[in-house]
Formats: C-alpha cells, structure tokens, sequence
C-alpha cells in the first residue's frame, strides 16, 4: 500500500485522575522528523515516543501534542497536622541550639515531604497510559496516511492512463507529420523552381526524418510508465523512488519537445509536462 505523508489523528482517554489527549499532525518532509508538545510530568515518555515513531513511520514531520486534564488540581489541599508537627516540634529542638534563630516559615513546613497530602495518581501509571494511547494515536495516523495514498495512488494511475493515450496519439501521427513535412519541403521547392539534385534531397529528407524520431523517447516513456505502475502496486517507501521516475518521465518530455517539428507534436510535449508536473507534486506527499 502508498502511503501518504499527509494525516492527522487524536485519541483520548478519561481516568479517575483526569483526562489524556493526544494530537498528531503530519505533513510531508524528506525525512522523519518529530516535534514533540509534552507537559514537564511526562517528560520520560519523550525516548519511548520516539522509538514508536521511528519504528512506525520512515518519511514526514510529525507533531506530537500531550495534554493532560487533572481531575484533582481542584480539590481541596489535605495537610498530615501530625506529620506538621513533629516537624514544627523538630525544628524548635534544632532552634534552642541557635542563639538567633531565624523564625519558621509555614510554607517551608507545608513543602518538607509527606506534609501536604497529594491525591494524585501513580505517575508510572500514568505514564505508561500516556504511551499506551500514543499508540493508538499512531495507527489512527499510520491508517488516515494509508487512506490517503490510496487516493493518491489513483490519481497517478489516472495521469498514467493520459500519459499512455499522449504516447499513443503521438506515435500515430509521427509518420503522418513526416509526410506533410516532406511533401511542405517539395512544395517550396516547386514554388522556388529550383532544381535539386533528387539523390541530395532524398539524402535530406533522411537525415530530418532521423532527427524527428521520437521512436526511441516514445518506448523510453512506455517503459517507465510500467515502472511507475509497479511501484505503486509494490506500495511501501515508495516516495524517493517515484521521485525519480518523475525526473526520468520529464527528462523524455523535454526530449520530445526539442526534437517537435508539428505543433501537434509541440502540444503533446506540453500534454506530456502538465501530466507529469502534476504527478510530481502529489508524488511529494508519498512517503
């Protein structure tokens, strides 16, 4: 399957405690490239998010956004009142040592540990709920890419049925251009009443029809139009691959153009190159 690198998925989970959500955004990029949004709580979790995207995905930027709602920010605050004064009690034994002692400060005793009394969850827990909903925001993602290169594959296989049909028309009229360039010479040549050596203007009239063939250009584009189907059909990191077969459909366009000598031939070329730049860019979004 084509993948696109174009996506966007979020999941969220409710708990006890509060509410996880998570938010990824991916656009197109010649490599994987995160940026992580993490609240300072879940800073651990950066490695482990990493490793998933990087096992998960090959080609793209990639935001990932954590937000956590806790449920207990607000409740009202408990403090342990025996805790607090034996710590108070421990203090003024450690004052009478002191000729100046300096005065306690209350919010001094509320931040020495097991003072206030946190109702909050276990932060490994939380945690490893965090990362476990990441991943089921990353095969959202991976699945929302999947479907869009699947459209994507279509529309290629459309621009490649047109550019056969271009291949196609060309190669008919190829012989029925250079019989009206011919017969165009000979009649300017009447007109002029000029007498040509016949072997010359034969000899001529070869030399242009071998510079105006497109035989070869036309095969060439035949040729990587398969390419372009297999590769699609193959599916997985197919991007850089196509990119390159986009260089090489051009590279033939461009080679028919130089060698036109109809304007139907000029038109095919030009046919040929919209066709293809607009593969290229929806191309740039394959991964």
């Amino acid at each position: 399957m084509i993948h696109s690198m174009t996506a966007f998925a979020r999941a969220e989970q409710a708990s006890a405690n509060g509410t996880l959500s998570w938010e990824l955004r991916s656009v197109n990029h010649r490599y994987l490239e995160p940026h992580l949004r993490l609240p300072e709580a879940f800073r651990d979790l950066e490695g482990a998010v990493r490793e998933a995207l990087r096992n998960g995905l090959s080609r793209g930027k990639v935001e990932c956004t954590l937000r956590f709602s806790d449920d207990n920010a607000g409740k009202a605050l408990q403090v342990d009142l025996e805790r607090a004064a034996q710590l108070v009690a421990a203090a003024e034994s450690v004052a009478n040592l002191i000729k100046q002692p300096a005065a306690l400060n209350p919010l001094e005793v509320l931040g020495w540990p097991g003072v206030l009394v946190a109702d909050a969850a276990d932060p490994q827990a939380l945690n490893q709920s965090a990362l476990s909903l990441f991943t089921q925001a990353l095969n959202e993602l991976k699945n929302g890419r999947g479907r869009e290169g699947t459209e994507l594959a279509k529309l290629l296989n459309e621009r490649l049925d047109s550019i056969l049909d271009q291949v196609a028309d060309l190669r008919e009229l190829v012989p029925q251009m250079l019989a009206a360039q011919r017969q165009k010479i000979l009649d300017r040549c009447a007109e002029m009443h000029a007498e040509l050596d016949p072997q010359r203007l034969e000899q001529e009239l070869v030399m242009l029809a071998q510079k105006s063939d497109v035989a070869e250009e036309l095969d060439r584009l035949n040729t990587h139009v398969t390419e372009v189907r297999r590769v699609l059909k193959t599916g997985g990191q197919a991007g850089r691959r196509l990119d390159f077969l986009m260089q090489e459909l051009n590279r033939e366009a461009n080679t028919l153009g130089s060698k036109a000598f109809d304007t139907r031939s000029t038109q095919a070329a030009v046919n040929l190159k919209v066709l293809i730049e607009q593969m290229r860019e929806q191309v740039q979004n394959i991964e």
